[in-house]
């Protein structure tokens, strides 16, 4: 497994061995004790999450501002475009954004630490979606800011409007945002 760290260092793109020959493959997705000899991170991740969805879906920006999830994303049906927003005030990269290709066919994984905000957009006729989180969810905190905020302004991969759910396309600005 190789670990390294994106434009913003805390983010971590994760490239797993793969093996593989005529008949398939096969890699090893999680290792505790790899993890925390790679990363130096105690994580400890409490629920694992599948969701499908659509050509042009757009989900995020979502966080929890208290029971904050760090996440460990990966696309095991189809390529999605993911983004971590930087939502920790005191960082030197708050308002900061990140992106990687997620597929299928490349088996990339990003770990997105507590404090940030996530988000994909389907690139592909669909796409299933797989994660872990390291808090349980609670909807009660969750938050969601605005897929295009000008002050962020994520660079996402498409020509048209995203497919929103009513609850993202009200998502806040960053600017009016509770953050970390």
């Amino acid at each position: 497994m190789n670990i390294t760290a994106t434009l913003i260092e805390d983010v971590l793109l994760v490239e797993p061995k793969v093996y593989g020959d005529e008949r398939g493959f096969f890699y090893e997705s999680y290792n505790q004790r790899v993890w925390r000899q790679k990363t130096g991170l105690d994580t400890e991740f409490v629920q694992s999450n599948h969701s499908r969805s659509l050509h042009g879906v757009l989900r995020g920006i979502h966080y929890q501002i208290r029971q904050p999830q760090g996440k460990l994303v990966r696309a095991v049906v189809g390529e999605v475009f993911d983004v971590a927003v930087d939502l920790r005030r005191d960082s030197p990269t708050f308002g900061r954004w990140v992106g990687e290709y997620l597929s299928a066919d490349n088996k990339k994984m990003l770990f997105i630490p507590e404090g940030f905000g996530h988000a994909f957009l389907v690139l592909s006729p669909t796409a299933e979606f797989v994660y872990k989180t390291t808090e349980y969810y609670a909807p009660e905190h969750e938050r969601c800011i605005i897929w295009n905020d000008p002050d962020i302004a994520i660079d996402w991969p498409f020509s048209k409007e995203p497919r929103l759910s009513d609850k993202d396309a009200q998502g806040t600005l960053l600017r009016d945002a509770e953050v970390f």
